[in-house]
């Protein structure tokens, strides 16, 4: 062996001990770059969740400046249209239609039962708001809370003819409509009708969720707890019927 040779054996190599072997090097563990298919997934992932967020962004303005483009027509009037549908008769009934909707229409048919009663809410609160009444509507309000509770009593057992049941959704909520037209305030019914309609809409996606959860979680006893239901929702609407008897 040369002497550079023995002199390079002799030296002490990166890592190793004095007076003893050499230790291991630590390996790295490999990672797998991420594939082009998932960066453009996360990508328009992300693009998905920031247009959703402008267009929530964009319907909350367009919301609060409808209701103050008109003269008078402030926020007052929104307010009071967004508070207005928890009364308990206007709350019952509204829940009950998301819940009937999904628990009797076809799936692909449940939003039927909410628009109905969002298009005969609005079309009969504008004639409200022009006068037009009928007698004892508060007791009809009233009442229309004990049919939902009878259709869902219904759907638990014998399924509603879909036609029947969208013309008595939209019966009862003209009778709603008259109602909240009736109460518009001074400041005006743009921004009443506006609040009122939001809340409408929200009450029917929190029945069609209960509706959503009874199908999939008591999926075998969905017909008892839509009975259940209904008697319970059928007996409120009584106890509000004699309350202004």
């Amino acid at each position: 062996m040369s002497p550079r040779l023995r002199r390079f054996a002799s030296s002490p190599r990166r890592g190793d001990a004095p007076g003893g072997p050499a230790e291991p090097v630590p390996r790295v563990p490999w990672t797998r770059p991420p594939h082009r298919h998932e960066q453009t997934t996360r990508r328009t992932t992300m693009k998905k969740q920031t247009a959703r967020g402008l267009m929530a962004a964009t319907l909350l303005a367009g919301v609060a400046g409808a209701a103050q483009a008109h003269t008078g027509h402030g926020t007052s009037s929104l307010f009071e249209g967004l508070v207005h549908p928890f009364g308990p008769d206007h709350l019952l009934a509204m829940v009950a239609v998301g819940v009937w909707s999904v628990s009797a229409l076809p799936a692909n048919k449940a939003w039927q039962g909410p628009a109905v009663f969002l298009l005969a809410l609005i079309a009969s609160a504008t004639l409200g708001m022009l006068g037009v009444t009928v007698p004892y509507l508060e007791h009809g309000v009233s009442l229309s809370v004990v049919m939902f509770g009878a259709m869902l009593l219904l759907a638990g057992r014998a399924s509603v003819p879909p036609a029947v049941g969208l013309g008595l959704i939209a019966a009862a909520a003209s009778l709603h409509g008259l109602a909240h037209g009736s109460e518009t305030p001074e400041s005006g019914f743009a921004g009443y009708a506006i609040g009122f309609l939001l809340t409408t809409a929200v009450l029917h996606l929190g029945g069609v969720g209960i509706g959503l959860g009874i199908r999939r979680w008591l999926a075998e006893r969905s017909g008892w707890v839509l009975s259940g239901l209904g008697a319970m929702l059928s007996a409120a609407g009584l106890y509000l019927f004699g309350q202004l008897a």
